[in-house]
């Protein structure tokens, strides 16, 4: 029993000592094919940046042996980006400073003069251009400099995102009419860019007294006027006629919009004073995501055409603590505009704030989501207004006017779905359908008529509610008269001073349902 077991023990341990052999040339095998994938990887770079070139290629060419095994797949590293000799990107010699994180362009390092009379168009033109190339990159438009700017598109989509045109000098259109050719739509314009900024504290000014005296030919006349009769009635409509208009004109009959977006996504606008526009001062077309507030636009009550802001086609606008004094409407929002939001502004003088014209020659429009609130309107035409042609098809729908102080307004409250700025319109039984529009604490003074509704015959009114009403005759100079309605349907949620007794309460008996052209 004792030599059994001793042999036993001598042949356990023998086992033991060959598995333990066995297993140390394995383990040594393995770290000698890792030391040489180590050393053929370490051997291809000498820096983390030759590293990351050069180890993606080497490892390809050292696993392309077909018998030895491959390593699990794995991503590749990026490959360094080439430097191109020179600036990159390309640009003209560095005329712009580094300002925290973004470039700074001044005009006046791109030869801009400043004084007021040579022209800066170029200089202006470059600075954008090189702006152009940067993103959050910055143009400064230096203060105490007045800048004589020519027509110019500020235009994308190539440039990078975020731009700022830092305005706190003063900008001045030409009063040359060679400047302006057969006529042009704009006069500073900004199309088809990503986030772009006006700010500062600087002055644009069009200048346009030298294009209003041309009106008597070219601008049509608020039709809201025709409801406003003088009390004496040799009081002169309309001024007389320039003598320089008689003669022959001074300007192109196309007058331009001052300052204009198109096309852009994210527009900022703030701080600065918009002045003398020869058409409306202020315009966004086909933008997305609009702010504009702190702004300041002043034109002479008289001064034809000459609205404040004009919205079209745009949607997701705020507009608010602004102050608007024009000839025209101090906000008007046009066909294709959505989810609009207007609060704290003063407007006056000027025609109000409005929603149309809409629906001209035949056209289909669509507004909806509409908030006009917590407005001051002094010595204006209009206070809110709806105004829409015949024959137009769409809808407005979802419309709120809301704490709206009125003083010496000579028509407070608006519907005229028979708007026509010409000497004669066609009648026609189509119409811009008008639902969900809501008047609530609207008070004050007005001078000719409370609440003017003239609703379509076709295609009444429907859903108008007016809550807490309050407004009072002021005797100037004009006939007064008492609340008009037409076809007008909705709710009085309160009583109102004076009584709109002309409201008919519920739904019109015979309402057209619409067609599937006019629904928007």
């Amino acid at each position: 029993m004792l030599n059994m077991s001793g042999l036993s023990f001598r042949s356990l341990t023998f086992m033991l000592l060959v598995a333990f052999l066995l297993w140390s040339s394995n383990f040594e095998a393995c770290n000698a094919r890792r030391g040489r994938h180590w050393r053929q990887s370490r051997g291809s770079s000498g820096s983390l940046a030759k590293k990351k070139g050069k180890s993606h290629g080497k490892g390809n060419s050292h696993h392309s042996g077909g018998s030895k095994p491959k390593p699990p797949p794995h991503k590749a590293p990026p490959l360094p980006t080439p430097k191109p000799k020179g600036d990159f990107p390309p640009s003209p010699p560095q005329k712009g400073s580094n300002g925290g994180h973004s470039a700074t362009f001044n005009v006046l390092d791109f030869g801009a003069k400043g004084d007021g009379s040579s022209d800066d168009t170029k200089a202006f033109q470059a600075a954008w251009a090189a702006a152009c190339k940067v993103e959050a990159s910055k143009v400064i438009v230096p203060s105490a400099s007045v800048f004589l700017v020519g027509p110019i598109s500020f235009s994308g989509p190539y440039c990078q995102p975020n731009i700022v045109f830092q305005l706190d000098g003063t900008i001045i259109a030409p009063t040359n009419s060679k400047a302006w050719g057969g006529g042009l739509l704009q006069w500073l314009e900004f199309t088809k860019l990503r986030g772009i900024s006006i700010l500062g504290k600087g002055v644009i000014d069009g200048r346009g007294s030298v294009w209003w005296q041309d009106a008597p030919f070219d601008d049509p006349v608020d039709d809201e006027s025709k409801l406003i009769i003088p009390l004496n009635s040799t009081l002169e409509k309309h001024p007389p006629m320039p003598i320089t208009s008689q003669l022959g004109r001074t300007m192109p009959s196309i007058k331009p919009t001052a300052l204009r977006f198109y096309g852009s996504v994210n527009v900022t606008v703030t701080g600065i004073t918009i002045q003398s526009s020869p058409q409306f001062h202020l315009k966004f077309d086909n933008c997305m995501g609009v702010l504009v507030h702190d702004i300041s636009v002043s034109s002479p009550g008289n001064s034809p055409n000459t609205d404040g802001i004009h919205l079209q086609n745009s949607k997701d606008v705020l507009i608010y603590s602004s102050t608007l004094a024009c000839g025209d409407d101090c906000i008007s929002i046009q066909t294709g505009c959505s989810n609009v939001y207007i609060h704290n502004i003063n407007c006056g003088p000027g025609h109000g704030i409005s929603i149309g014209s809409l629906g001209k020659d035949g056209t289909k429009a669509c507004v909806s989501n509409i908030t006009i609130r917590d407005v001051i309107m002094h010595n204006t035409m209009n206070g809110v207004r709806i105004k829409t042609w015949q024959g137009g098809s769409g809808s407005v729908q979802g419309v709120l006017f809301s704490n709206i102080q009125v003083s010496e307004v000579q028509l407070p409250i608006v519907i005229d779905q028979y708007y026509c700025d010409k000497s004669i319109c066609k009648n026609q039984s189509s119409a811009v359908a008008l639902s969900g529009i809501n008047y609530e604490r609207i008070r004050g003074t007005y001078t000719v008529k409370p609440v003017h509704f003239a609703c379509s015959d076709n295609l009444p009114c429907v859903d108008v509610t007016l809550t807490a009403i309050e407004l009072k005759p002021l005797q100037e100079q004009y006939h007064l008269y008492n609340p008009f309605c037409w076809q007008t349907f909705g709710e009085l949620r309160t009583p109102t001073l004076p009584p709109i007794d002309c409201v008919q309460i519920g739904k019109p008996p015979n309402n057209r349902v619409q067609s599937d052209y006019d629904l928007c």
